[in-house]
């Protein structure tokens, strides 16, 4: 039976997952958290073969909280589970421990594989991001400038491309409006640009944001 702990922070969508699951036999759910410190928690107190990690939630990015989980239970198998395209996240995901990453939009029937393959150790990643993968580990000077950027100032600069206000992604991400404008400057100089509307346009064109 392989025990699992799903991630997220909306109910409607674990709601969702459990129902998925419930109808697989060799399955079970055995806990939920809606945080990064939720999880951390339920990892400690409880033994899970799969955890299903949405990296959008609330506090803490989710990416740390893969690291942290990797470094603690380097064992513990962790299936991304993501509303962001694979071409925004899947790279980063996998460099931080994941052993897949697949978007909300996934059939279920891959999702159970994904499952099924990450619980025995091996990695589900889709023929994208073997491809973006590959690509990925040619030389660093040939790496789009986004890769240079921290996980927290990444996840900045795709809110702020898609439009979101300092404010709206302080609420979003629990941080002050004066730290999230202090990642803004950071981004937009190891970005080498002056101004939101620059990110915008990168982040287009890179398929970064939809």
């Amino acid at each position: 039976m392989i025990r699992i702990l799903i991630a997220d922070d909306h109910r409607i969508v674990r709601e969702g997952l459990k129902q998925i699951l419930a109808e697989t036999p060799d399955m079970i759910v055995v806990d939920e958290a809606s945080n990064g410190q939720e999880v951390l928690g339920k990892v400690w107190e409880n033994d899970h073969d799969v955890v299903l990690l949405d990296i959008s939630m609330p506090g803490r990015s989710g990416l740390d909280i893969l690291k942290q989980l990797k470094n603690e239970r380097p064992k513990l198998a962790v299936l991304v589970l993501s509303m962001y395209s694979e071409e925004q996240y899947a790279i980063r995901a996998l460099r931080a421990g994941a052993s897949g990453y697949m978007t909300k939009e996934s059939a279920p029937d891959e999702l159970i594989e994904a499952i099924r393959k990450v619980s025995t150790g091996r990695k589900y990643i889709s023929p994208t991001v073997a491809e973006k993968l590959a690509v990925s580990l040619e030389a660093n000077d040939e790496r789009p400038a986004h890769e240079n950027l921290s996980d927290r100032e990444y996840q900045v600069m795709c809110m702020i491309a898609s439009g979101k206000t300092i404010k709206t992604i302080a609420d979003e991400l629990s941080l002050s409006v004066k730290t999230v404008s202090t990642y803004r400057t950071r981004i937009l100089e190891k970005m080498r640009m002056k101004n939101n509307a620059e990110l915008t346009h990168y982040s287009i064109q890179n398929r970064l944001v939809e």
